[in-house]
């Protein structure tokens, strides 16, 4: 992928992030409210509630901590033969979907993007399907259209 022409996603999605991460905060601290009434009501072993209660101050924090690494390596590009995709540094993920292999591209988004106005544009082939989360409306779908034409003009060239 060339760094150059790569695109990065709108900075509102690390705030999508950063609720997701106290979102599945809530989640564990209810986990670990029910872990500690088992403990209390039904002499479950100490160790779980304590195991949950530590699992429950780390996971969001250090979910909390990647959002700016995230969002500096999550980029993606369009060219004429495939839809790269490239997310992380240290544990690094490049995936490029040929296009003559695009089958489908879906948009779609929950509460929290619909809220920050973006959306998720998944790439569908036959055998797997990869989103690039939190894109511009707008952009979505000129992304859409782009990779759909360009997804056609493969295929008629291969017949």
């Amino acid at each position: 992928m060339d760094q150059s022409t790569a695109h990065h996603l709108p900075p509102r999605i690390k705030r999508i992030w950063g609720y997701s991460a106290l979102g599945n905060l809530l989640v564990l601290l209810i986990i670990s409210g029910l872990l500690w009434l088992a403990y209390h009501f039904w002499n479950w072993p100490l160790w779980l509630s304590i195991g949950g209660l530590m699992l429950t101050l780390l996971e969001p924090g250090i979910e909390l901590g990647l959002i700016p690494y995230r969002y500096r390596f999550t980029r993606y590009q369009i060219s004429d033969l495939a839809v790269d995709m490239q997310a992380g540094f240290i544990f690094q993920e490049r995936i490029a979907i040929p296009i003559a292999r695009v089958q489908n591209v879906t948009l779609s988004a929950g509460p929290l993007l619909q809220w920050q106005h973006l959306t998720k544009v998944t790439v569908a082939t036959a055998s797997t399907s990869h989103s690039i989360d939190g894109l511009e409306l707008a952009d979505a779908e000129r992304l859409r259209e782009q990779i759909m034409r360009l997804a056609q003009e493969a295929r008629h060239d291969q017949a």
